[in-house]
């Protein structure tokens, strides 16, 4: 699997040949360095460890800073494993860019954490309509509503939808086209919006289901 680590910038809209205006997100892609290459033979299956975002050495612990000097790579601060079908055609310390890997029309997949919205009802958190607001309904026009029977079962049952934490969990857009790619600046821009807030880091990878 082709994939590269990223900082997204934004969103904005650019203009295709028939005015056209297109949504497009801005990634800061790479470049990232292979820090680490797993074999089948020596550890069961084949990936590679990409680095990403250069970090000064005092930032990383003894044994971070002696696997990063291993691969002859500056200290990163994020670091990602990476299943690939042929570990032999990488080597360590290679530099890897998002031109390498993506083209201007392909397809990519994007997976990143989620903006936190803290505890959320059930109105924000799972589009419930609400309860009735007319004369006589009490101080719950924002309430669930019944979250079960009485006696049977007398329990509620699992996974029942109710208030809780919002957000913050690792979500994974598929299949945003590539609009387009700058080489000299590393940018990606991907048609569509993708997880996370400004300046959060996302792993971009060849789409899986591009084809069906």
């Amino acid at each position: 699997m082709k994939a590269i680590l990223g900082e997204k910038l934004g969103m904005t809209q650019i203009f295709d040949e028939g005015s056209s205006a297109i949504p497009v997100t801005i990634i800061k892609a790479g470049p990232v360095h292979v820090a680490q290459i797993k074999h089948p033979d020596t550890d069961g299956y084949g990936a590679i460890q990409i680095a990403y975002k250069e970090i000064p050495e005092r930032k990383v612990s003894r044994p971070q800073a002696g696997h990063f000097l291993k691969a002859g790579i500056p200290p990163a601060r994020h670091v990602v494993e990476v299943r690939v079908d042929d570990p032999d055609s990488y080597e360590l310390g290679q530099v890897i860019k998002a031109s390498d890997l993506f083209v201007e029309g392909g397809k990519a997949d994007v997976a990143g954490v989620s903006k936190g919205k803290g505890f959320a009802g059930v109105m924000k958190r799972h589009n419930f309509k609400g309860q009735g607001a007319s004369h006589g309904t009490h101080k719950v026009h924002r309430a669930p509503g019944s979250i079960g029977a009485a006696s049977t079962p007398s329990r509620v049952f699992r996974g029942k939808r109710m208030p809780g934490r919002m957000g913050n969990e690792k979500v994974t857009v598929l299949n945003l086209e590539v609009v387009k790619l700058d080489d000299e600046r590393d940018i990606i821009m991907l048609r569509g919006s993708i997880p996370g807030p400004k300046g959060s880091v996302v792993l971009v990878r060849e789409a899986v289901k591009a084809n069906g």
